[in-house]
């Protein structure tokens, strides 16, 4: 019989956490207003179900 080793997951510090739910937080919202205030005929066409589900005004 052989042992097995189990290895733990080292845990992520909350700070860390706090970084990351930030920054991707900030990428979200930049989407949608990069995509919603876009002026650009093809963004605007690419990005318009996209906006009008989530209520966001374009016209």
């Amino acid at each position: 019989m052989t042992a097995k080793t189990v290895s733990q997951i080292p845990a992520i510090p909350r700070a860390s956490r706090l970084v990351a739910i930030s920054v991707l937080f900030g990428l979200g919202v930049a989407l949608v207003f990069v995509a919603g205030f876009a002026h650009p005929q093809a963004l605007h066409n690419a990005a318009h179900d996209s906006r009008h589900s989530l209520s966001f005004p374009c016209h």
